[in-house]
């Protein structure tokens, strides 16, 4: 471990490769770990698929809770420990859910994942950026959200494959063997942050805090406009395998279409961090928020036949919003208590994102393809939050 923490570089583009790679391994070994879990977890252990999902929601929850003070640490002290011992935390959680017989161990393990989805996952990786490069972070979270993108296509098969030949409690412990000998020598070669007075000043055409817009009304716009996405993004993301089965689909093209998820959330950051960087990230954003409800309409009216334009479609409108998370708050209000704003501003997203999973779950089950129309209307009024949010912020 130590060697390839001397072998890593501490350029911006090694920086890049090794947060984005030790997020996709966060995020394949957490947030997407019940779609393909929950059904032979559940099965095991003698319980409904939603305790699975609901443990899912509980963790969602705690890291929200987490987020300002996670925020905080890493704006007084930087983010590249910090995430290091979000790797412990992760490891701990999988190899408690790996051993899991009943409920209390079940939830235990989730609450464990939770606060490492707290401490480990984009929120903190944002502002770890935000403190080593300052109002410049803008590409660098670009580029770790361009590799993380593929969390999903390399996550859904590869646990699912391991599900499959060796169970899933080898599953949860390979991922924890994963995040031992990979994410944390990546996050580890991380430079440490660079003082708030010695933060390089922001490149032509960056956006500076100004002032001309009530700092509390654009924050409580942010935070509405997160929370309605987060909805969408935690809900669809949680359950997409088996939402697109439940429209028709096989469970081979539900795999296949939900393994396009990935490609096109990075084709969709190469479109930010190419043409529309050039941009203030607003209309990024603003376009983001339009993709899923054409998505839905085209699932609605093509059945499983469009089952993969409607992914390819939530996957690039997801994918910008996820860099947004980042690229927004920092345009707007500027790096000095970026962390702490963020986990603020993310907040609400994480509380409407923990319940995402069942409430979309449930009403996929009961109500079909109407259920996606309640996705759609939140995408919709993101998009009007944001209308009222004013690009301009230089003085």
């Amino acid at each position: 471990m130590r060697l390839l923490v001397m072998l890593v570089p501490s350029g911006p583009f090694a920086v890049v490769v090794a947060l984005g790679s030790a997020q996709t391994i966060a995020w394949a070994s957490s947030y997407y770990l019940p779609a393909i879990l929950a059904a032979p977890i559940a099965r095991d252990l003698g319980l409904a698929p939603t305790y699975v999902f609901g443990a899912l929601s509980a963790a969602l929850v705690i890291s929200g809770l987490l987020g300002p003070r996670v925020g905080h640490v890493i704006d007084t002290f930087g983010g590249r420990r910090l995430l290091a011992v979000s790797n412990l935390v992760f490891v701990a959680g999988l190899l408690l859910l790996s051993v899991a017989h009943g409920v209390a161990l079940l939830i235990a393990a989730w609450v464990l994942l939770g606060i490492g989805m707290g401490m480990g996952l984009y929120e903190a990786a944002f502002a770890t950026l935000a403190r080593i490069y300052g109002a410049n972070a803008r590409r660098t979270i670009t580029g770790i959200t361009l590799i993380a993108g593929f969390a999903s296509t390399v996550g859904w098969p590869l646990t699912t494959w391991l599900a499959s030949e060796y169970g899933w409690r080898v599953a949860c412990q390979v991922w924890a063997v994963i995040h031992i000998s990979v994410a944390l020598p990546f996050n580890l070669s991380l430079p440490r942050a660079v003082p708030l007075d010695q933060q390089p000043r922001p490149s032509t055409g960056a956006h500076q805090q100004s002032g001309r817009q009530d700092e509390t009304f654009a924050m409580v716009l942010l935070a509405y406009m997160f929370a309605a996405v987060g909805f969408v993004s935690s809900g669809i993301s949680a359950i997409l395998p088996t939402m697109l089965v439940a429209f028709g689909a096989t469970p081979a093209q539900a795999l296949f279409a939900g393994t396009l998820v990935g490609p096109a959330q990075v084709g969709a950051r190469l479109l930010e961090a190419g043409w529309l960087g050039r941009f203030h990230p607003l209309l990024s954003a603003r376009l983001a928020t339009l993709m899923n409800p054409i998505g839905v309409v085209a699932l609605v009216a093509g059945g499983p036949f469009l089952a993969s334009t409607f992914t390819v479609l939530y996957g690039a409108g997801n994918g910008i919003i996820t860099i947004a998370r980042g690229t927004l708050p920092l345009a707007i209000f500027g790096p000095v208590g970026f962390g702490k704003r963020v986990g603020m501003i993310s907040l609400p997203g994480r509380a409407t994102g923990a319940f995402a999973p069942l409430v979309l779950g449930l009403m996929v089950e009961h109500f079909g393809s109407n259920a996606l129309w309640i996705s759609a209307l939140a995408s919709i009024s993101a998009f009007f939050a944001l209308l009222l949010l004013r690009a301009d912020q230089k003085p």
